[in-house]
């Protein structure tokens, strides 16, 4: 009898509720190309297929017994007390149980039941997710990952190249159902986008490596592995059988987590997980790669829907995957739009705000070019270096200050054309320099992101004080304030999706997370603008 015969013969005797030694209280068979599992009511059993696919070796009798301890193992490190352990099943005259004589013909996970309605996919159906729940699942992401194990063996899955390797396998995977199942100008797209980012943002990918972000990860976080039982989250399924689909940047799996909400039309939800994983691990860099590695997921499950439909029947599973497939494909293609697409970011407000601090930051954690008004003033011939001059003279009369503005949007467009995000920092508190900038945004077909830093007068008076004694790139002083104040013109031109307000007052780090989290929302609300008018 070879292993699939046996492994056959495993499963009828285990789908009779009388082979299991306590009570079932309901008996239900589910299968994957993978593993068969069966569900009792309390326990659950999941025995592995022996199957091999090159990527997943499942066959031999004692592979599949070290592939179920090693499950258990890796698991218990996102769950507690669901994983019980491996257990044995045997075949004596009697039959085949779980007893301790005969000889062992399988080995199954054993797994306490989790109820269906605790699965996050299906409390996301039902509405009753909250943000604070996300964020605390967020949180408990982030001390995961910063846990995991880390080496230089495991650094190299990191690596552009093999980041690469993997993308283009996915590639060249796909290309028989292009013209089929996928739409060739999409696929297209989503190719030379993906090809364009790894020419142009290697620097991205080393930098994770050198920030210690990749290690052994989940590889397959997606909502339906993830539950909600009393007071504890339970993170179950990750990927036992190939290190290279484990083993990563932390960013590839909040990045499947995310993918797999905004399939499910929860965006925003979805962005509290990042904040909480963002406020315990301070990875803000997390955004530089995160429509990077959707699009890679996305183009994963794809791969995945198209191989499963070329094993079915025609019916209503078949077409299932069909829906599937192209569902993948748009959100794929909405990544690689995001993530090919420039953002001019801009930093705005009275002097003493807060804005360069913003700035500066960003221009850290993104890794791009930074343009601020109080470098560029300083290249006029009108500047003056023996100090402050009176509001309404020299640089603060308003052509000189309009040829600023008009340096600060031809540096811009040097970098947009590159295909570049970019950052800007200046008051833009006249509305004709807003309006510029958003036609030039317009004319590059660039995302554009209004960020008006504001606090209280006082704060702001505090502040200048104190640059009379710091070293300040800044020129302004309280006694320009009144003139500032005057002729300040309100940013109510600026739509919803290109404009948030930062208040200074507040804490940095959380006003970054918002800046980071509201910029993100903000570029996917315009990218979406831009496919509609495709």
């Amino acid at each position: 009898m070879d292993e699939m015969e046996t492994f056959d013969r495993v499963c009828r005797a285990m789908a009779d509720s009388a082979f299991y030694p306590h009570p079932v209280s309901r008996l239900e068979r589910r299968d994957s190309h993978i593993s068969v599992v069966f569900l009792t009511g309390s326990y659950v059993y999941k025995l592995k297929k022996p199957v091999d696919f090159g990527f997943l070796d499942y066959s031999g009798l004692e592979n599949r017994k070290r592939m179920c301890a090693l499950e258990v193992k890796l698991n218990q490190r996102l769950s507690r007390g669901v994983y019980e352990g491996v257990v044995a099943i045997r075949m004596d005259a009697e039959g085949m149980h779980f007893g301790e004589s005969g000889r062992i013909v399988e080995y199954a996970v054993k797994m306490k039941e989790l109820p269906d309605g605790a699965a996050l996919s299906n409390r996301l159906a039902a509405g009753k997710v909250t943000p604070g729940e996300m964020k605390r699942l967020g949180r408990m992401l982030a001390a995961f990952y910063a846990g995991s194990e880390r080496s230089s063996a495991i650094d190299q899955y990191g690596r552009a190249d093999v980041i690469g390797f993997n993308t283009e396998e996915n590639f060249r995977q796909l290309q028989p159902f292009v013209g089929g199942l996928v739409r060739g100008s999409l696929f297209e797209f989503i190719k030379q986008a993906s090809r364009g980012f790894f020419h142009d943002c290697k620097r991205l990918f080393d930098r994770r490596i050198r920030e210690g972000r990749i290690c052994d990860g989940h590889g397959d976080l997606r909502t339906e592995h993830v539950y909600f039982v009393l007071d504890e989250i339970e993170v179950i399924d990750c990927i036992e059988f190939n290190e290279r689909f484990r083993y990563g940047d932390a960013a590839v799996d909040i990045a499947f987590l995310h993918m797999d909400m905004e399939r499910l039309g929860r965006a925003e939800l979805s962005l509290a997980v990042l904040s909480g994983y963002i406020e315990k691990s301070l990875d803000y860099g997390v955004y530089t790669l995160l429509d990077f590695y959707s699009c890679y997921r996305a183009i994963v499950k794809m791969k995945v829907a198209c191989l499963t439909w070329t094993e079915l029947e025609e019916g209503v599973r078949k077409t299932e995957m069909e829906i599937r497939a192209s569902q993948y494909l748009e959100l794929a293609f909405r990544y690689a739009v995001q993530f090919s697409r420039p953002a001019i970011w801009v930093f705005c407000g009275l002097p003493g705000t807060g804005k360069s601090s913003f700035a500066e930051r960003l221009r850290d954690i993104l890794g791009i070019a930074l343009f601020q008004s109080d470098e560029v003033r300083k290249d006029l011939p009108e500047y003056s270096r023996s100090g402050p001059v009176p509001f309404g003279t020299g640089i603060y009369r308003q052509d000189t200050r309009g040829r600023v503005y008009s340096r600060l949007l031809a540096l811009a467009q040097e970098e947009i054309k590159r295909g570049r995000p970019v950052i800007l920092d200046a008051t833009f508190s006249l509305r004709k320099w807003r309006e510029e900038t958003m036609r030039l945004a317009g004319d590059l077909d660039a995302n554009i992101l209004f960020f008006e830093c504001v606090c209280e007068t006082g704060t702001i008076l505090q502040r200048m004080g104190r640059r009379r004694t710091e070293d300040s790139l800044s020129d302004a002083r309280a006694e320009h304030l009144p003139g500032l104040l005057n002729e300040f013109e309100e940013m109510g031109e600026l739509p919803a999706e290109h404009r948030t307000t930062i208040d200074t007052e507040q804490d940095l780090e959380e006003n970054l997370r918002k800046v980071l989290a509201e910029g993100y929302a903000m570029k996917r609300a315009q990218v979406e603008r831009a496919i509609e008018r495709l």
